[in-house]
């Protein structure tokens, strides 16, 4: 990957919108963004999959014919057969996959590539090595590394692309138990997948009223947007060759354009946050991981 070229990547989607809205949202992806890839697949919850698949499925045409490099995705948490299956036949293929759950493995073919998703628990360069000897070309981190962490494990792993969670809300857990059917009086069997009716995640909120995280059915996310401000020098310098955006209802043109711009050195770090402000992010900007802070944390850029 060349020193003067970040890629901007678009991560799968993590939430659970309408066939229309998925339509709607990956036509305007094709014909009117600046992207390099896109990730697809339902990653957080299989019961969401048999709606979705054929949406998808078109998207990735679309996509495809526009330019764009499509990966896919497996899911985080298979729980049932169903879902067991589903991994099993993704990762069996020879294509590209991005992993998200380390049982994929045992289904891959030897050597061949795939991507380690931000969801594998990869947090030290041993575990990325490892990685590496059963064909990993690109590990996005897991949210919670500093950028100088980051940066020393690959620094310790020549040749792996690191593909930084640049936009969107943070994923940080997931949980044998469906939040949103909870919240809403319902058993996890049947949900009635009542996740639609928060298309960016449910907010939490701590006893005394203040902003804590955000739920999206056994998914537990940051309340704040990740938006990786970092000078673009210093993401090189940590080794750095892609941006990941996840998808949310705000303006997504306007956010990857944003980016785009950063990453061409066209926007500050400055410039970059005033326009994802202006594009309706879900939450309020963090940056604190990256800095070896508390994730909620906010250091704008000097």
């Amino acid at each position: 990957m060349s020193d003067a070229h970040i890629e901007i990547v678009l991560g799968p989607l993590l939430f659970n919108w309408s066939a229309e809205r998925i339509a709607d949202f990956y036509a305007a992806v094709a014909e009117e963004s600046d992207l390099d890839r896109v990730y697809l697949g339902e990653v957080v919850c299989g019961k969401r999959e048999p709606f979705i698949s054929g949406p998808l499925a078109e998207a990735a045409e679309r996509l495809t014919r526009a330019g764009k490099t499509v990966v896919w995705s497996t899911q985080a948490l298979p729980t049932t057969p169903r879902d067991r299956r589903g991994v099993a036949q993704l990762a069996g293929g020879e294509g590209l996959v991005e992993i998200n759950d380390v049982s994929a493995l045992a289904h891959r073919p030897p050597r061949a590539a795939f991507v380690a998703g931000p969801l594998l628990n990869i947090y030290n360069e041993a575990a990325a090595r490892e990685l590496m000897a059963r064909g990993c070309v690109r590990l996005c981190p897991n949210v919670e590394l500093s950028l100088p962490a980051i940066g020393r494990l690959a620094q310790a792993c020549p040749g792996l692309e690191i593909e930084l969670f640049a936009y969107g809300r943070l994923p940080l857990a997931l949980s044998g138990r469906c939040y949103h059917a909870r919240v809403r009086g319902l058993h996890k069997d049947s949900c009635q997948l009542v996740c639609d009716r928060d298309p960016d995640g449910l907010a939490v909120r701590t006893l005394e009223g203040q902003d804590f995280l955000a739920v999206n059915g056994v998914q537990t996310l940051s309340h704040g947007t990740q938006v990786a401000d970092l000078p673009i020098a210093e993401l090189r310098a940590a080794g750095v060759g892609a941006l990941r955006l996840s998808p949310h209802t705000g303006d997504m043109l306007k956010v990857i354009a944003a980016f785009r711009g950063f990453s061409q050195g066209r926007l500050s770090p400055q410039d970059l946050a005033a326009r994802i402000r202006e594009a309706g992010p879900p939450g309020p900007l963090v940056n604190g991981y990256l800095h070896g802070r508390a994730g909620v944390d906010w250091a704008p850029a000097a």
